[in-house]
């Protein structure tokens, strides 16, 4: 199959386009830069073929997706900064990626027939309550302008194509840039004590581990909607390990990654409000059912415990 992946140089998209080279696939990325800029590792991306785009200019999305023909889009790029996206002068830019560039790349898609893969948030629901959100639920009321932009962006997609995939993720981390616990572990190299908020629940994502099951996705045609984090760990593993069985807080992600990197820095759980740093409003409940993808055939995810460790054996922090 030939694919083009948009935001090859964020941590997703640097991983997904490094999974089909491994399969033998074509694939084509682009992002914002002129050339790829990710991390130089020199995996597959850094030499696979690369279109500098602009996914708000719909007359270009649409020239290079027609000059590129491929037979599956694999949606990666977005506004991601998601206090930032509370600015005034930035709503306007959010909208514009989130939702305009969405709308863009597919109804490039629709004129091609092909498919098309958008990667969405658990943030389009507002985090009420204590259960798993399931993947087909339309209860959506997003609490901030990302969420609100990355909702329009599901709706562009569900209204426009009939070959679509949307799959919500939540709390990415991958080798290719910033993210939570690399955050966390250089702040926890020069402190003896880190905050962590104890009251928001939910499952990290490994882009690596993701990168293998969105490729899986588009290789068929099971449309709709899924949720892809990887997965709790069970009681048995818990007892022996010492993490948390179940969902998660981010102060249990950030203990159990401290002990695996070997971090005596003390963590301190407290509560969003005690913690106060963020101008976006953030989900409690960020438990997402995983369950359709069983039944649809496809391969869960690791478990999060696991996908810290082989993490840390990769990125050398």
């Amino acid at each position: 199959m030939k694919f083009f992946v948009t935001g090859v140089n964020g941590q997703l998209g640097h991983d997904v386009m490094n999974e089909l080279a491994q399969r033998g696939h074509e694939g084509v990325g682009s992002d914002l830069a002129k050339s790829y800029a990710g991390v130089a590792d020199d995996s597959a991306v850094t030499k696979m073929p690369y279109l500098a785009l602009d996914i708000t200019d719909r007359e270009a999305v649409q020239k290079a997706l027609e000059e590129v023909r491929p037979d599956a889009v694999i949606h990666c790029a977005a506004w991601t900064a998601v206090d930032l996206a509370e600015d005034e002068d930035k709503v306007e830019t959010v909208r514009a990626v989130n939702a305009g560039g969405t709308r863009n790349i597919a109804q490039a898609c629709r004129g091609l027939d092909c498919k098309l893969l958008y990667l969405s948030t658990d943030y389009v629901f507002d985090g009420q309550g204590t259960e798993p959100w399931k993947p087909d639920c339309k209860r959506y009321r997003p609490l901030n302008v990302y969420g609100q932009t990355k909702l329009e962006g599901e709706l562009a997609v569900a209204g426009i194509l009939e070959k679509y995939f949307i799959v919500r993720i939540a709390w990415v981390f991958g080798l290719n840039g910033r993210n939570f616990i690399r955050t966390m572990i250089g702040v926890g190299k020069n402190h003896d004590e880190v905050r962590v908020v104890n009251d928001q629940i939910g499952t990290p994502t490994y882009t690596f581990d993701l990168a293998r099951l969105l490729v899986d996705m588009c290789e068929t045609e099971k449309y709709g909607y899924y949720h892809a984090t990887n997965a709790e760990v069970d009681e048995e593993e818990a007892e022996k390990t010492g993490c948390k069985a179940g969902y998660i807080s981010w102060y249990d992600f950030c203990c159990e990654f401290y002990r695996q990197y070997g971090l005596k820095t003390k963590v301190t759980p407290v509560t969003t409000e005690q913690y106060g740093q963020s101008k976006a409003a953030r989900p409690a409940n960020s438990r997402l059912d995983k369950s359709k993808l069983l039944q649809n055939g496809f391969q869960p995810l690791p478990t999060w415990q696991d996908a810290v460790r082989r993490y840390l054996q990769e990125a050398q922090l």
